[in-house]
Order: C-alpha cells, then structure tokens, then sequence
C-alpha cells in the first residue's frame, strides 16, 4: 500500500452519546484533552481512541453544527497537493487545508467521484 489509513473519525451532533454508545459497544477508552480542528469537532467535543495491541487511531467527536459522518484518514506528504490530484482525478475539494489546533498536523478532505468522503492527513511543515 502506497499512503496508508492512519486515522478513523465518527463525527455526529451529540458526541458524547456517541462514545458513550461506542464506548460500551467496543470497550474504547476516550482521551478528550485534546483538541481536533475546528473543521472536524466543536472545540472539547473531541475523544481520541488510541489502539492497544493493533488497529489505528481514532475519534469520535462533532457537535450541534457538525454534519453526521464516517470516514477514514490517508497520510499525505502534502494536503493541498494531494486535494489538487484528487480534483483532477474527478474528486471534489469539500475543504482545507486545515491544521489542527496545536499547528502540527493538516487535514483536508475531498469527495471521490462517486460522492464518498475522505480525509487526508499531513504533519504540519
């Protein structure tokens, strides 16, 4: 695999009945110290899962004014270049480049050509 999954993300309107329900579906731990950009989850709306023992990273956050999705993360070594190649492709740009609170990581997300969303995930340069 070229540029791996890194990350999941369920985003909804009540996010903390979502990692109460997630939370006791698949016994995950949320850590909610820290902050998603503001493109992703309403500021301490936010709850990292962190994989023991396999799998990849996650959250699950949102608020009252975020769209209701699911979606999955690729590392890129630049957000805005890999939008632009998504695009020409037949994608379409919904937003970003966004960096994250704590400025070290960019996220961005596009539609593929058939309406599916997916994000995209740099380090901060």
């Amino acid at each position: 695999m070229g540029n791996p999954v890194v990350h999941f993300e369920i985003i909804g309107t009540d996010p903390q009945r979502l990692r109460g329900f997630y939370g006791k579906l698949f016994d995950w731990q949320f850590d909610v110290a820290g902050d998603a950009a503001e493109a992703v989850s309403a500021p301490g709306n936010y709850g990292f899962v962190h994989p023991d023992g396999g799998g990849i990273p996650g959250g699950v956050g949102g608020g009252a004014d975020y769209p209701r999705r699911t979606l999955f993360y690729v590392s890129v070594g630049d957000v805005e270049v890999a939008l632009q190649q998504a695009e020409h492709l037949g994608g379409t740009r919904v937003s970003g480049p966004h960096p994250n609170p704590d400025g070290t990581l960019v996220v961005g997300f596009f539609t593929d050509p058939e309406g599916h969303l997916v994000g995209l995930a740099a380090a901060a340069v």
